[in-house]
């Protein structure tokens, strides 16, 4: 299971990604292997104001459907428009490929917040 260094974590488990005040979220290793096989998914839109914990999407695999959390408050920039078609990315790539919404932070403090790499790998160990 990885855990990557450069990346901050959520209780849900999803990981952000910073570039400036722009966040790349998307779902841990941790949370695709929970999951099982990703057969669907879908999210949010372009323009979408989302306040911390609030539904970004849903994941379907074969063994639940899961609500995707923002873990950080701001506007959606991007969304990975490519998911929706290949959903097994989630699996395959998680922190690569798979990357679901960009978002314009509203508010940057939200990120230190976030558990670190370690933080998080003692987290899913204690779970």
């Amino acid at each position: 299971m990885e855990f990557p260094k450069e990346l901050r974590y959520s209780q849900e488990h999803e990981w952000v990604s910073m570039n400036g005040d722009i966040a790349t979220i998307g779902i841990t290793d941790y949370a695709q292997e929970q999951l099982g096989d990703v057969v669907y998914l879908e999210l949010t839109t372009v323009g979408k104001a989302l306040n911390k914990d609030e539904t970004l999407g849903v994941v379907e695999s074969v063994k639940a459907v899961s609500d995707i959390y923002a873990p950080v408050s701001g506007t959606v920039s991007e969304v990975n428009t490519e998911l929706p078609n290949t959903p097994e990315l989630v699996n395959t790539d998680p922190y690569g490929k798979a990357w679901m919404v960009r978002m314009q932070l509203s508010n940057l403090q939200q990120v230190n917040e976030l558990m670190d790499a370690a933080t998080y790998q003692k987290f899913v160990a204690d779970s």
